[in-house]
């Protein structure tokens, strides 16, 4: 498993596994897919857009950027996607780790997750396991598609 920096050539790769979990609805605030103009766009202006390569197939990637702005510009935020069918091999794992190393590289000092749905045990595990802070609980701060909403826990880490 290699994870590496974002190249033009993934964006098919990286905008399917990014629509991937955009359409489950369950994890990511978007609700609008990306074609591959607007991924290309989208993932070359991120800080720093990352690819899990394994078998030289894209099965993972992340992308990080900066929370706020200013005064609060040091500190992060990511998002993260594995491609469904590889997920369980502990790639997320491997995405986070880098993630946090390239956003030290960058000069950010804090990582936050401002919206981990509360249903996402697999995210939730894993950010407890990496000694992820949890800040506190937004009632019903993630809208499903049928109407229904899920509570949000906010995390942070300090790099």
């Amino acid at each position: 498993m290699e994870i590496r920096k974002f190249k033009k050539a993934d964006t098919k790769a990286v905008v399917d596994i990014w629509n991937e979990v955009v359409k489950q609805g369950v994890a990511f605030p978007q609700k609008d897919l990306l074609d591959e103009k607007e991924g290309y766009t989208f993932f070359s202006s991120q800080s720093y857009t990352g690819v899990a390569v394994d078998d030289g197939q894209i099965v993972g990637m992340y992308i990080l950027h900066p929370n706020n702005v200013g005064r609060c510009g040091h500190i992060c935020n990511a998002s993260y996607a594995v491609k469904t069918d590889q997920r369980g091999k502990h790639i997320g794992k491997q995405l986070v780790h880098d993630c946090m190393d390239q956003a030290k590289r960058l000069g950010f000092r804090i990582l936050q997750f401002n919206a981990v749905v509360a249903t996402n045990a697999a995210a939730l595990h894993l950010y407890q396991e990496l000694g992820f802070v949890q800040l506190g609980t937004i009632p019903n701060g993630f809208a499903l598609d049928d109407g229904t909403y899920e509570d949000i826990i906010v995390h942070y880490k300090t790099l």
